[in-house]
């Protein structure tokens, strides 16, 4: 109980001492008030849900990676969602999806780009290639100047990922 009470204080005197710097930041940088006042309120949510402070003196460099990360995932997701809303757009009435089915395909669609944003550079490449252009193992290995057999391997590494983000949750 006293972990908490200390986090619970921890969390209360980063809050006092640097929400309002955060929420200013952040108005600087995305340039819309409300925005701001939303990221700087998940920052100290997301901070809160770790369970890990940071000392006295990185408490400002802390928070602020933390909102960057939240803007770059609401960046992402919008992104996203665009580039689906798009793709969807010329579909006939009746094939449409329901709000609820759009959310679910925005959220794999999500799980799918962290995925492929976290595979090293040829890994994702490779899998790029073989999934989304259909090219063989040989003609992968001649557009990325690697064997075959490396190719074999960035594969494996790559449905590894798929994997994990399938069955791993």
């Amino acid at each position: 109980m006293e972990a908490t009470t200390d986090g619970n204080e921890q969390l209360h005197r980063l809050y006092r001492d640097h929400h309002g710097w955060l929420q200013g930041w952040l108005r600087k940088r995305l340039g819309d008030r409300e925005h701001a006042a939303d990221v700087a309120q998940d920052t100290f949510l997301r901070l809160l849900l770790s369970g890990r402070f940071p000392g006295q003196q990185e408490s400002r460099s802390y928070l602020a990676q933390i909102a960057r990360n939240l803007v770059i995932d609401q960046w992402r997701r919008a992104r996203i969602e665009r580039a689906y809303l798009e793709s969807i757009a010329h579909l006939p009435e009746p094939q449409t999806l329901s709000l609820e089915s759009r959310a679910l395909i925005i959220e794999t669609l999500m799980q799918i780009d962290a995925m492929l944003d976290g595979m090293p550079e040829r890994v994702r490449q490779a899998f790029v290639m073989s999934q989304f252009e259909g090219l063989s193992y040989a003609q992968i290995a001649e557009r990325l100047g690697v064997t075959v057999s490396s190719v074999q391997k960035y594969m494996i590494r790559a449905i590894q990922a798929c994997y994990r983000v399938v069955y791993e949750q």
